[in-house]
This record gives C-alpha cells, sequence and structure tokens, in this order.
C-alpha cells in the first residue's frame, strides 16, 4: 500500500476523491435550484421563502467550496465545469419553479440525494482512514437530516 503526504492509501483516496467530484457536481446543481427558486418564488409566502431560500444557496455555496478544497487536498482537480456536473449530477433540476409547495418539495428531493451520495462517501472515508473527509460528511449530513425534517414540517408530511 503506497501512502499520499497526509498519510492516506493513495488508491482508496482517488476513489474517495471521484466521489467528492460526483457530490460536488450535485451540490452545484442543488446550489442552481435553490437559487432559481429564489429569484421565482411567488404568492403570499414569498417574503419567508424569498429570505430562507438565500439562506440555503449561502450555505450550498460555502459548501460546494469545502468540497472543491477536499478535493484538492487529497490531490486530485475538482471538477469545474456545467458539462462536467450536468455528467454526474441525479439531483433534480428544477425548472421555472415559482410555486411555493413544488420549491420546497425539490429541496426535499435534492437533499435526499445529496444525502444518498454523502453517506457512500462517509462510508469510503471510513474505509480509507480520512478523518477530515469523514468529518465533513458527518456535519453535511446533521444538517441536511434537519433541513429536510423541517422542510418535510412546512409541508406538514413526516420524514
Amino acid at each position: 500500500m503506497k501512502l499520499n503526504s497526509l498519510g492516506l492509501d493513495q488508491k482508496k483516496t482517488q476513489d474517495l476523491a471521484n466521489d467528492l467530484n460526483k457530490l460536488l457536481a450535485n451540490f452545484q446543481t442543488y446550489y442552481q435550484n435553490l437559487r432559481g427558486i429564489h429569484w421565482n418564488i411567488k404568492g403570499k409566502r414569498f417574503f419567508d421563502l424569498h429570505v430562507k431560500f438565500e439562506e440555503l444557496y449561502t450555505d450550498a455555496n460555502i459548501k460546494v467550496d469545502l468540497i472543491a478544497e477536499r478535493i484538492l487536498t487529497l490531490g486530485v482537480v475538482p471538477l469545474h465545469t456545467f458539462k462536467d456536473y450536468d455528467e454526474h449530477s441525479k439531483v433534480p433540476v428544477g425548472k421555472n419553479i415559482s410555486q411555493d409547495d413544488l420549491a420546497v418539495r425539490l429541496i426535499v428531493e435534492s437533499l435526499t440525494e445529496l444525502l444518498k451520495l454523502e453517506r457512500l462517501v462517509l462510508n469510503k472515508a471510513d474505509e480509507a482512514n480520512d478523518e477530515g473527509t469523514n468529518s465533513m460528511m458527518s456535519d453535511f449530513i446533521t444538517e441536511q437530516e434537519k433541513t429536510i425534517w423541517m422542510m418535510k414540517a412546512w409541508l406538514n408530511e413526516t420524514v
């Protein structure tokens, strides 16, 4: 087993970075969805949702940067083109969504997809003994599970 300068197995680290790149692509789609619903939301709940969506896209933008920097820390180049994002993203794309219920459902669906990827990355990070990635994924998962709960409560649904 060959170790990199971080003391991690190079092969496992490369595999992990590839999955982080997939997560990055999905987060970029999620981020753009949030921008779209922030811009286009209409109705009686506009003021509350407009602010909430801005809060969420600001957080997503920070997470995009953290993911890309973690990929770089692992010695790999992060994906950075829309073509790459489109090829690797499974997060649903929301287009022309202005209705509050549809916007909130898009957030729940997007976060559900992100959680699947984050749990995959978390497991691989654990196998690779990569505490840096492991910690980041744990934090993301905890926050996003809470956001899903809150969005489902807003929809008057259970998790």
